[in-house]
């Protein structure tokens, strides 16, 4: 950029010295303009001059004393004219005979000298006035110009000439009002190209001949660029003056153009290199912030290159050309960071595939080994359910007998209430092991509750955490007493579990039971961590669980989900007022005046003590998973 900036420069340099010098050739024609027209105005005042000097001179022609050439009276005549016109060298009549008459300037000593000029020679030989050249004055002895008038005597014969001589040193205040440039000369010159006035330094150059050869002034060019006798070159203007012929040339330096245009040259010189300057800091800025996007990219493509697939960030780019290629790279990391995580949800979705698959195999065998327990179970409490059939009709009989004294009684009463509760507990572990959970039934909840309570009260016991149950709602509800009781008995060991695993050495679980409009919510609440807000949209999902491999098949709430559903009803989760999980599910009451009502409950099913156990289903229709 910098190479590119000063090879820009070379030829922005050529173009400002390329309009510097045409610029110098357009003022130097104005300054010929200028001169051209300055020397037609000083002709015309010089003119104008010499027109004032003939009036004065067509007066004092007429006057008596000159026309009587009383040369005693003219001396003050001429000297108060001389006072008058300061630029007036000398006034002086010379008879025609050639004797010397009066005069502007005081005698000298030797008095008046008989004197016969040629200007006076040729007046009286022409009649007519005449204009002499350069000469001397006589009395001054300075150069001069004469203007010689003939003065006429009383008869009209010629009998004198008069002389004004011209003061040629102080010509130059004639053209004090024409401004021009400092430097400039004013130049009257007679035929023969000498000098007759100067406005610079008149009494070096006055005489001097400018050139060698002799121009007419009529013939001279209206302007020209020559060098001045004082070695300065100038733009001279000429204009003829036809008194003479002379020729008044008005002199402007050159060097005025080249003034003139070197601070408008500077000025372009200066616009110029602030272009360039700018163009150059603009273009390392481009350059720079190019760079910086270019290094932002590469470092992404080696982020990329090394594993990191996360799209850079979207910045500002200087132009649009970079703002595409930053999309598109952008859009490449966003494709290749989704290709790669479909890749690795695909490969998750295969593993977990495969743990399902292993899982379903384990849970495989587990069914038939609860399926083996249940069979072992329906056996094992028929035949124990005969014992206590026998103890139950003992102790009643036992409590009929007279004789025994009251503690006896108390004791026989004490067996009869255990094994009640054996009887019971059998009867619910008989029907929970049963491998067909039977048709829907009008069921209450209390008794759902109850028996769960019943299974759970010893694990809870042993594990330090208290059971409260508070049922509110006596409605009851249609369905199948065996699948609710699973239901319930999953939430239950699910809070027992989650309070253990908090490693608190006391925990509390809560049954409640109560009416919500036409439904009735059976809720499980406990006092443990809870569950995880990242983890409460997956609770229902198949095979989901955190527990260790072995301790959990990720099954227990989904079949819960399925088992309420199928009864029309809905299943939950929320977190409680103990920052602990709130299990709960709803299902509709029943109407008392349903057909189906009919039919006994699960519950109401089994109160023979009598039964016999290979009555019950013997196929465990779901397993109980633990709570996630």
């Amino acid at each position: 950029m910098v190479v590119a900036a000063l090879l820009l420069i070379l030829p922005l340099l050529a173009a400002v010295i390329w309009s510097g010098s045409r610029s110098v050739r357009e003022r130097e024609a104005e300054l010929r303009e200028q001169a051209g027209s300055v020397a037609i105005t000083s002709a015309a005042y010089l003119s104008q001059y010499l027109d004032g000097l003939d009036s004065l001179a067509s007066v004092l022609v007429r006057h008596p004393d000159l026309r009587a050439l009383r040369f005693d009276r003219c001396d003050a005549l001429f000297a108060q004219i001389l006072q008058e016109q300061p630029l007036l060298l000398d006034v002086r009549l010379t008879a025609a005979e050639g004797s010397a008459g009066p005069s502007g300037i005081a005698a000298s000593p030797n008095g008046r000298q008989a004197a016969r000029s040629e200007y006076v020679a040729e007046v009286v030989k022409s009649g007519r006035s005449v204009v002499s050249g350069l000469t001397l004055g006589e009395r001054s002895r300075k150069p001069t110009i004469v203007l010689a008038y003939p003065v006429d005597g009383q008869s009209e014969a010629l009998i004198g000439v008069l002389g004004i001589s011209i003061n040629l040193e102080r010509l130059q205040t004639i053209f004090a009002s024409i401004p021009l440039p400092e430097g400039s000369v004013i130049t009257l010159s007679d035929r023969a190209s000498r000098v007759l006035a100067r406005s610079l330094e008149p009494e070096r150059f006055i005489g001097t001949i400018i050139s060698p050869t002799a121009v007419d002034p009529k013939n001279a060019p209206r302007t020209s660029v020559v060098t001045s006798v004082d070695g300065v070159a100038r733009v001279y203007g000429n204009a003829a003056v036809d008194r003479g012929p002379w020729l008044l040339s008005v002199g402007i330096p050159r060097y005025i153009a080249t003034e003139r245009v070197l601070p408008l040259w500077w000025r372009s010189l200066l616009i110029a290199t602030a272009g360039v300057i700018g163009t150059l800091f603009m273009a390392l800025l481009l350059a720079q912030r190019l760079a910086k996007q270019l290094d932002r990219l590469r470092s992404a493509a080696q982020r990329i290159a090394s594993g990191d697939l996360t799209p850079p960030q979207r910045a500002r780019s200087p132009n649009r050309e970079l703002a595409e290629l930053q999309e598109a790279f952008i859009t490449m990391a966003t494709n290749l960071r989704e290709t790669r995580d479909a890749l690795d949800r695909q490969i998750e979705q295969e593993r977990k595939m495969h743990e399902a698959l292993q899982s379903l195999q384990r849970q495989v065998v587990r069914q038939e080994r609860l399926a083996a327990v249940g069979l072992l179970v329906s056996g094992v409490a028929h035949e124990l359910n005969n014992p206590l059939q026998a103890i139950l009709g003992t102790t009643e009989l036992l409590e009929h007998q007279s004789h025994l004294s009251a503690e006896a009684l108390d004791e026989v009463a004490f067996i009869k209430t255990q094994a009640g509760r054996a009887r019971e507990i059998i009867r619910n572990l008989s029907r929970f092991s049963s491998q067909q959970s039977g048709p829907p039934a009008l069921v209450d909840l209390r008794d759902v509750i109850s028996e769960v309570a019943q299974l759970r009260r010893r694990d809870l016991d042993s594990a330090a955490v208290a059971l409260e149950i508070q049922p509110s709602s006596s409605r009851l509800v249609y369905a199948n007493f065996t699948e609710l009781e699973q239901v319930t008995l999953n939430f239950v060991i699910n809070a027992q579990q989650s309070i253990e695993s908090s490693g608190r050495p006391a925990g509390r679980v809560l049954i409640r039971l109560y009416d919500v409009g036409r439904k009735v919510r059976l809720e499980v609440l406990d006092d443990g961590p809870g569950v995880k807000p990242e983890d409460e949209p997956k609770l229902f999902q198949p095979f989901f669980t955190t527990k260790p491999v072995g301790k959990g098949t990720g099954l227990g709430l989904s079949v819960s989900y399925g088992i309420i559903d199928s009864y029309g009803g809905s299943i939950g989760y929320r977190r409680n007022e103990w920052d602990g999980a709130t299990f709960f599910f709803e299902l509709p009451a029943a109407d008392p005046t349903d057909s189906r009502a009919t039919s006994p409950s699960i519950g109401q099913a089994a109160d023979s003590p009598a039964k016999s156990a290979h009555d019950q289903p013997s196929v465990l229709h779901g397993t109980v998973s633990p709570r996630i």
